[in-house]
């Protein structure tokens, strides 16, 4: 079934249905990679009902409207404990300042002032003043943020592994300082807020995941080289969209995902060099994308069944991901009432 023609109350009633199976009674953990046209706003939420939003879009109605519609309809939650941003570029936070007014935000996450300018305390003073006391923290490599499971279940546990241009030190405490090797050599030094972008880790069981923000190429090969910091993962946030600029194959290869999910738009991301790079990753089964690429043929897209907006005027229909609580198995759609598919952790 496809839900690229239907109208908007049609999907909103098609993705609360959905999404009776989520949320805290079933103890699963679930993730929601809600439509921001090529911007970012993923939402998680534990067995227990907590919740981090990593991101939140562009700013304007559109995207506030998505990341509310999930929040409150699909989600059913009345506030976000952990909302973390990224870096400071304006489709992964321009809907904070609004949604901070809409919906209560205990705590939030941030690797620290941008790179880009020094007007930091500025430009992003509303941001600064959402902080009430102890709320805001600014990761580093090696922090850590433990959720509790169900009574019976696993614990969510998420891990930092990068953040402001640092990553996790190699095992004599040293940061790596190679940034290309022969098969994939270096690219020209990234000196914008992509290369500050916060990754990190979350394990759930034997249910392992990696998101890196807008990570780019040589950050990338630092996580994985000389030693992999991540480690193979069931589920991998594509970096940066999806942008050939990211992605680089030492890091996609290294951490061999079982599923990718691109949060892509309809002419940004999703590009052909990355899709080509994930389908030669070692146990590669299936590629999600928020978007058709447009701008390239179909039969280079992600099957039908796995892409959740078809179209470039769509409703803005998601991605989700729901985790057993066990955390032994895990199932994907592409779409609130998109065809599921069930894959085992490693």
């Amino acid at each position: 079934m496809t839900t690229r023609s239907l109208p908007l109350v049609t999907l909103a009633l098609l993705a609360i249905g959905a999404a009776a199976l989520a949320g805290p009674d079933d103890k699963a953990l679930d993730f929601y990679w809600i439509d921001t046209e090529g911007g970012s706003a993923v939402l998680i939420v534990t067995p227990r009902g907590q919740s981090m939003l990593v991101d939140s879009g562009n700013a304007g109605d559109r995207d506030l409207g998505r990341i509310l519609h999930v929040v409150r309809n699909v989600a059913k939650l009345e506030h976000i404990d952990y909302h973390q941003i990224s870096h400071w570029h304006g489709d992964h936070f321009g809907s904070t300042p609004e949604l901070a007014k809409k919906v209560p935000i205990n705590s939030f996450i941030d690797h620290g002032p941008s790179v880009e300018g020094a007007d930091f305390q500025q430009r992003f003073a509303w941001y600064l003043a959402l902080d009430r006391g102890n709320s805001r923290r600014i990761w580093k490599p090696g922090d850590k943020l433990k959720l509790p499971g169900a009574d019976d279940g696993p614990a969510v546990e998420i891990t930092c592994v990068c953040a402001h241009g640092q990553v996790l030190p190699n095992k004599d405490g040293s940061q790596p300082t190679k940034d290309g090797c022969d098969k994939h050599p270096a690219q020209p030094e990234d000196k914008s807020d992509n290369a500050q972008s916060i990754g990190y880790t979350l394990k759930f069981g034997d249910f392992d995941f990696f998101a890196g923000g807008d990570l780019t190429w040589n950050i990338e090969h630092r996580l994985v080289c000389p030693e992999n910091k991540v480690g193979t993962v069931d589920v991998f946030q594509v970096n940066h969209h999806g942008l050939a600029n990211s992605n680089n194959p030492a890091l996609v290869h290294a951490i061999a995902p079982t599923v990718a999910v691109i949060n892509s738009g309809p002419r940004k991301g999703a590009e052909l060099a990355v899709l080509q790079t994930l389908r030669k990753s070692p146990g590669i089964e299936a590629i999600f994308q928020v978007h058709r690429n447009v701008r390239i043929a179909d039969a280079d897209n992600a099957p039908t069944e796995y892409i959740a907006n078809h179209d470039e005027a769509c409703q803005g229909d998601y991605v989700w991901l729901k985790v057993a609580a066990d955390g032994k198995s895990y199932t994907v759609a592409a779409g609130a009432a998109g065809k599921k598919f069930r894959f085992p952790a490693k």
